[in-house]
């Protein structure tokens, strides 16, 4: 199929509107990544999103709605605290696991009985699924397993010829996928975390962090949000996370790194010398916007190994360690030790 670009032009948000009514997979801009998006309610759409990334069938897809009206067709029992957080944080990124209705069908939510709904903050998306009239479930826009997209272009690049059209919304602004949580117990538990903080949460109910933010989950447990159990986020390059002072990190790659290997930084004086360098941001906020884009030119200047400095795991850190853990698969070498 030809894959065609569109901008936010009114009559292009229809045009894609048009698209996933009748049962299509539409790439769109959101504040966190760019999405693939079909019809939440539409079973055989919904398998189309699945082929195009080539993604497990129980790693459950997010559900994007654009009012409060929506979630009743969505989600049952749904405690006051939801209302709570979404009243603060939407529109926004923060996606919450709430009981599916019946009209969700099982392969939206990875054959869960939960389904994880989020109201997104950009412009075109909101708009999108306002003309569409329906909730629009949708994962990062990207062949399963590889970095996420925070432009169309790299949309375009993973799925050119597997869709019909991709809305080009600019450079997303939050750059890692939304905060995902469950409502327990009168707080919440972080499942992924994201642009909403731990720090932001507990300004309205207790938090508690999942085991699987930072471990592997175990073989056959169940994910419960996405991003928990297949690799991801992943380059071609294997990525080791290197975890101490500059000094350390320095020596240590001098006595690993061999030709074609890279490191991947946070500032241009943490350069180690004779080995190339791709850079991530100075602070937290930074890093998460540029992540994915700079594991994406990793592959493009034919990185072998990448050596990545360890971030800071507070505020949004947390999900930049996350989303590098399992880029990384794990691997991180302790020099504190």
């Amino acid at each position: 199929m030809n894959t065609v670009m569109l901008g936010c032009a009114e009559e292009d948000l229809i045009a894609a509107a048009k698209l996933i009514v009748s049962g299509e997979v539409v790439g769109f801009p959101t504040e966190t990544v760019y999405g693939l998006g079909a019809n939440a309610y539409d079973e055989a759409a919904v398998k189309k999103i699945f082929a195009a990334k080539g993604r497990p069938a129980d790693n459950p897809l997010i559900v994007h709605i654009c009012g409060l009206d929506m979630i009743s067709g969505l989600a049952k029992d749904i405690p006051p605290l939801a209302y709570k957080l979404a009243e603060r944080f939407w529109p926004g990124p923060l996606t919450m696991i709430l009981p599916k209705s019946d009209k969700v069908p099982l392969v939206t939510s990875g054959g869960l009985d939960t389904v994880g709904i989020r109201f997104p903050s950009h412009p075109a998306a909101r708009r999108l699924i306002e003309l569409c009239g329906l909730p629009i479930a949708a994962p990062s826009a990207n062949l399963s397993g590889s970095p996420s997209p925070t432009t169309s272009r790299r949309v375009y690049e993973d799925m050119n010829g597997r869709i019909p059209a991709i809305i080009d919304g600019g450079e997303s602004a939050v750059g890692v996928e939304s905060t995902v949580i469950s409502l327990e117990n009168g707080g919440v538990r972080i499942l992924r975390p994201g642009g909403i903080t731990k720090e932001m949460l507990q300004e309205i109910c207790p938090v508690s962090i999942d085991d699987g933010v930072l471990k592997e989950l175990g073989s056959g447990a169940v994910a419960r949000s996405p991003g928990m159990k297949y690799k991801h986020y992943a380059p071609k390059a294997d990525v080791k996370i290197v975890k101490g002072g500059l000094s350390k990190y320095r020596e240590y790659v001098l006595d690993h790194a061999q030709s074609g290997d890279f490191c991947l930084l946070f500032s241009e004086k943490e350069a180690v010398e004779g080995v190339p360098f791709v850079l991530c941001g100075e602070d937290s906020a930074a890093q998460a916007h540029k992540l994915f884009e700079a594991l994406r030119l990793l592959d493009e200047r034919g990185a072998k190994t990448v050596f990545a400095r360890c971030p800071e795991t507070g505020g949004v850190g947390l999900a930049v360690y996350n989303r590098l853990l399992r880029a990384a698969g794990f691997c991180v070498v302790d020099l504190e030790g």
